[in-house]
């Protein structure tokens, strides 16, 4: 039997699914593991979302939608940022996607042809990285070096040494939840715009920000795509349903590229995304849980020698220096699983370069599973 194997599967593994994968096989053994691993809410979607979904089932009202989404959904999504943003924006530059996981398969194939040099942050998410690997894109990983965020500093150094294309970023950020001041933000991206590189914003983590409102880059530049997802605030993963909003020019190359790649986003969850908007109240308490686990980390882990490397301003994760506990946090992760049943992800996941001094924990879960994560640690580090 012979056996085509492309190099686009050689991209680095997602740690933090590996991680997963091991705890789950942990805990279908009988042991109790605490997961601080995966960015995932612990509770399920909010109730007006599960009555759609439930209603539509019972309609049998699941089929294909046009390719950019149901007018419905995207209207609302519209009315979303005229509500939460002030800013106004036509349901016609609004594509609805299979999570912002296709969003951006979605824009890199839209902007950028093999061989374009797009900017993003080290420390960042990693599938960023791998998808423009596996697409032949060039990244420029761009190493904050302590710095938050990144700036129109970092991005104009980057072009000068080897012309960009486009930069993505998230502000919130993943791993670190750092936020791009208003200020700063609107630099980078007129940096960008003046430097003739395309602008990708993402925003999934929006609307869980502790120090202040959201900015959406979309109030400042003319020409950027932001992505954005029901899975974090509202608590959506497995429904897999995201969105973008994109300059006109955009928006019928998305829509050709979608029809051929995922046809739409499935109708049940567009059906019940809807509702999302209106469960604020039932959302806000679950934010208010992730608050209180916030102030708990940022007290306890530096006394446990896990340093804040970055400041915890938005969505739920602690990005950590543990340098003084160990010079591999692989296998610092891998013996945290194994021996005190708590799953962190190692920095490698974020940073290819620095990533042995760093772990990122989650702290979506209750606040019952963050007191005993953290009294599972300092027993093991004891």
């Amino acid at each position: 039997m012979v056996v085509s194997l492309s190099k686009r599967g050689d991209v680095e593994p997602f740690h933090a699914m590996d991680v997963l994968a091991e705890a789950n096989r942990l805990k279908a053994t009988g042991v109790s593991v605490v997961s601080m691993a995966v960015g995932q809410p612990s509770d399920p979607a909010p109730t007006p979302v599960r009555v759609a979904a439930a209603r539509a089932l019972r309609d049998g009202r699941i089929g294909y939608t046009d390719a950019l989404g149901t007018t419905a959904l995207r209207q609302a999504i519209a009315a979303h940022y005229a509500e939460h943003y002030g800013v106004e924006v036509s349901p016609a530059r609004i594509a609805v996607t299979t999570g912002s996981s296709a969003a951006f398969n979605l824009a890199f194939l839209a902007m950028f042809d093999p061989g374009d040099r797009v900017a993003i942050a080290a420390p960042g998410y990693p599938a960023y990285r791998n998808i423009m690997i596996a697409l032949g894109l060039d990244v420029a990983e761009i190493e904050l070096d302590g710095a938050a965020y990144l700036t129109a500093d970092h991005l104009e150094a980057a072009h000068r040494q080897k012309p960009l294309k486009g930069v993505l970023f998230a502000s919130p950020a993943n791993p670190t939840g750092a936020i791009i001041p208003q200020k700063e933000l609107a630099e980078l991206v007129a940096k960008a715009e003046s430097l003739g590189i395309s602008v990708i914003s993402d925003e999934i983590y929006h609307r869980l920000a502790y120090s202040g409102p959201d900015v959406t880059a979309l109030s400042l530049g003319q020409g950027v795509t932001v992505i954005n997802s029901f899975s974090k605030y509202y608590c959506m993963t497995g429904w897999r349903i995201g969105w973008m909003v994109l300059p006109e020019e955009l928006v019928r190359p998305i829509e050709r590229i979608q029809q051929s790649l995922y046809i739409s986003a499935p109708e049940l969850s567009q059906v019940a995304a809807i509702e999302a908007f209106s469960a604020t109240a039932e959302l806000e308490v679950v934010k208010a849980r992730y608050a209180w686990n916030r102030e708990l980390l940022m007290r306890r882990l530096p006394e446990l020698g896990f340093a804040l490397a970055a400041p915890m301003d938005g969505a739920f994760y602690a990005f950590c220096d543990v340098s003084r506990l160990t010079n591999d946090s692989m296998e610092f992760a891998r013996r945290m699983l194994a021996e005190a049943h708590v799953a962190g992800t190692p920095g490698r996941d974020f940073d290819t370069l620095a990533g042995h001094r760093f772990m990122r924990l989650s702290y979506a879960g209750s606040q019952d599973e963050m007191v005993e994560a953290l009294a599972r640690i300092e027993r093991w580090l004891k």
